[in-house]
């Protein structure tokens, strides 16, 4: 059996997992960044001082919890996208960070991206090995991603679908720090949306598989100063994402018959999306939060199968 270090350093969070190849994920530490009250985000230049940051004592810490001399492989998101032309600095950090250990250590380095550490990630907790070896329909949604996605062993992703002008996150992150919460705002968002005992029926927006959400921001600050709850709206954000996932699948599943459908990213942890996607579509594949929202799982998977010692 083989182990692997996998690091992640995306806009939101410090990552930092470690996967045994055996099957089994031993250990996983997640750190948010640091937002002042009120804001959306950080500039790339403090994120990338924070992560900086962050990574010593996070591998340290890691450290206490398993044998970081056993590592046979280092793996690391090094951008957003496997497309030309993507890029963040926050990255760098992991990098950095990444290359310093493999190099330390003698062992191999694999650069892969966040949303392929997504996909792998969401792909394990669904089913395992078994979909690294098929092409999934896959649904990345975050504060960075409304895409819907042809993935092919994790290795090769096409974007089949996107949102034309806000993310998902985006609306959920807004609503939430309007709403006094600190940034990101999703779990408090689908908190509260869980107090609401109220019917609801969305009104969202999707042409094929596009959608728009630009409108979903104005909605939303339009049932509020009606009067509507804060638990009513968030309930009502979120329902409008969950319909946006459904109609979306509906028209790729046209498409490409039978593959499965598995959701990735922070905003399909939530429970209130899942239940409204799964009464309609059963059989649209979700997993613990865990695995949906960042982390650096997928990307000791990845290190773990491109490094030759898992899926061989």
């Amino acid at each position: 059996m083989s182990y692997t270090l996998g690091i992640d350093t995306s806009n939101y969070a410090t990552s930092l997992a470690v996967f045994a190849t055996a099957g089994e994920v031993i250990c996983a530490k997640k750190r948010f960044l640091p937002v002042k009250e009120g804001q959306l985000g950080l500039r790339q230049s403090d994120a990338l001082f924070h992560h900086t940051a962050a990574l010593p004592a996070m591998l340290a810490e890691l450290g206490t919890e398993f044998d970081l001399t056993l590592i046979d492989a280092v793996g690391v998101s090094e951008k957003p996208r496997p497309v030309e032309g993507s890029y963040m600095p926050c990255f760098l950090a992991g990098v950095g960070a990444g290359q310093a250990f493999a190099l330390g250590r003698g062992v191999p380095l694999v650069r892969t991206t966040h949303q392929q550490g997504h996909a792998a990630a969401a792909l394990f907790a669904a089913k395992g090995e078994e979909l690294f070896r098929r092409q999934v329909l896959l649904f990345h949604i975050s504060g960075g991603t409304t895409d819907l996605l042809l993935c092919d062993q994790v290795r090769q992703i096409r974007q089949l679908g996107t949102s034309t002008d806000l993310y998902a996150g985006q609306a959920v992150d807004r609503l939430g720090v309007k709403l006094g919460f600190a940034f990101p705002a999703g779990a408090e968002v689908s908190r509260l949306a869980a107090q609401c005992p109220d019917a609801i029926r969305p009104k969202s927006s999707v042409r094929g598989m596009d959608c728009s959400l630009s409108g979903l921001e104005n909605q939303c600050g339009a049932l509020l100063a009606q009067g509507k709850s804060p638990a009513y709206v968030c309930k009502y954000c979120l329902l409008c994402v969950a319909d946006t996932v459904v109609r979306m699948t509906r028209a790729a599943l046209e498409q490409y018959p039978g593959l499965p459908v598995v959701c990735a990213g922070g905003v399909m942890s939530s429970d209130i999306i899942r239940d409204w996607v799964q009464q309609r579509l059963p059989s649209v594949l979700f997993v613990p939060a865990q695995y949906a929202s960042d982390n650096a799982i997928g990307v000791s998977l990845l290190a773990a199968r491109e490094a030759g010692l898992w899926l061989k």
